[in-house]
This record gives structure tokens, sequence and C-alpha cells, in this order.
């Protein structure tokens, strides 16, 4: 019996180690593998790196190896932030890829960037993000991450999801998960699951979930109005689309 890949993809600093967390679980709790043990046991750890199976780029060399477990009956979540390629896509249609993406506001996303590579940097550590010097460099790498989440929201197999309703309506948003995983909600081991993950329960200290209570329209404090003219100019017509506030 084949299994398959849940691919739980995000843009950078939307919630994306919470919502990779989340599913992870989710597909552990109602019976699937744990993506850190298969990664062991298929010797992907050049592959799925780093705490959360990240796969980095989804080229046939990266992808084609992850394949191999679910083809033999394993289903298991690894996490992306890369935009779809085509044999992805050709996986994607087939069903034995099943992705779900993670979108934000990106002037809150681009701050969240800068801010933690700045702690990065204050710390005398590399890292994510530790190479954005200012507000400016954050909102150029941010251009390619809007790209990218045009890619997904374009991809008809997708579930996305909005990091602000995930954290304001939470409950709907996962129930809206959970149908979409085909997962039952009457497992008791979803709901203790649904609940490790709510919003209250989140912290920065919770391994691999990158998890901070933020605000949204943080930005708006933030940036100067300089630097929100320059995200509108960079991004402005993916604002607009999204139903984000234009000032």
């Amino acid at each position: 019996m084949t299994g398959k890949i849940i691919l739980a993809i995000g843009m950078p600093r939307a919630g994306s180690g919470w919502h990779y967390n989340l599913v992870h679980d989710l597909i552990v709790a109602a019976g699937g593998q744990d993506a850190r043990q298969i990664r062991l046991r298929y010797r992907l750890d050049r592959i799925l790196t780093e705490v959360n199976c990240n796969i980095g780029a989804l080229t046939p060399q990266r992808v084609i190896p992850v394949i191999v477990p679910a083809l033999m009956g394993n289903t298991f979540a690894i996490k992306a932030h890369a935009g779809p390629k085509p044999l992805a896509l050709r996986m994607i249609h087939s069903g034995l890829i099943q992705p779900t993406y993670i979108y934000r506001d990106p002037r809150d996303a681009l701050l969240s960037a800068y801010e933690y590579g700045q702690r990065k940097r204050g710390a005398g550590r590399q890292g994510p993000f530790a190479d954005l010097e200012n507000i400016e460099a954050a909102i150029e790498f941010m251009r390619e991450y809007v790209q990218i989440s045009e890619a997904w929201l374009a991809c008809d197999e997708s579930l996305n999801l909005r990091y602000e309703d995930l954290f304001s309506e939470y409950d709907t948003q996962v129930a809206r998960l959970l149908e979409f995983l085909k997962l039952g909600d009457q497992n008791p081991g979803l709901g203790a699951v649904i609940n490790q993950y709510r919003p209250d329960k989140g912290s920065s200290e919770q391994k691999g979930t990158h998890f901070v209570k933020g605000k949204v329209g943080r930005y708006r404090e933030k940036l100067t109005l300089e630097q929100q003219q320059l995200c509108l100019e960079a991004f402005g017509d993916y604002i607009e689309y999204m139903g984000y506030p234009i000032p």
C-alpha cells in the first residue's frame, strides 16, 4: 500500500515551524510516521535537514529519494519554503504529495525575519536572516517568497492557510486542515495535538516551532513610511490581492 508525503510549505516567518509541527504531529497521532525516524531509517539526513525535516529546493535530486519511503507505505510530513517544480507538481497531481501552504502579510514577515537576523548578529551567531543588515535588504529578500507564495496559491491541490487566521481563528482553521488531511476529529490523540499547538500555548522555546506571539500589522509601528512605501512598490499587487490593508 502506497503512503504519501504531506508537504508543509511556509513563507519564512509566517508560522511555518508552528504549521509544520502541527501537521506532523497530527499525522503521527492518526497513525502516520514520524518524519525524523523516516529520515534516520532511510538515510535522508542530507536531504531532510534541521529539526523540522526541511527538504529545501523541490528538485528531482531531493524529491525522488524522499518519495521512496512513501512508495513503501509510509505517510509522513516534511517541510519546505521553496516553490513548486515540475516533478513535484506531477506528484502533487497524482496524490503522492499533498501540500499545505501558510502565508502572512509579507510586511510583517520581512520585519520578523529582519529582527530575528539582528538577534543572531547581536549574539555573534550565524544563521537564517543574519545577513539582512537593514529593512531594505529584508524587502528584497521577501520578493522571492512573494513569487513562491503566488505559485502555491495557484496550485489547486494545496490547502492555503493565512497565518493571521490560524492565529485568531485557530479551531476553524484546524478543522479545515483536518478535513484536507482526511483525519477524523474523534481521535483523542488528535485533540491532544490540537491543544498543544494552540497559539496561547506557543513559545519561542518550543523546539522547532520558531513561534513567538506576534501582533498582526506590527510593521505599521516599526517600519518608516518610506519603508512601507518600498514594500508597496515591491509587492503591492500581492498585498492588495490577498486582502491585506494598504494605507
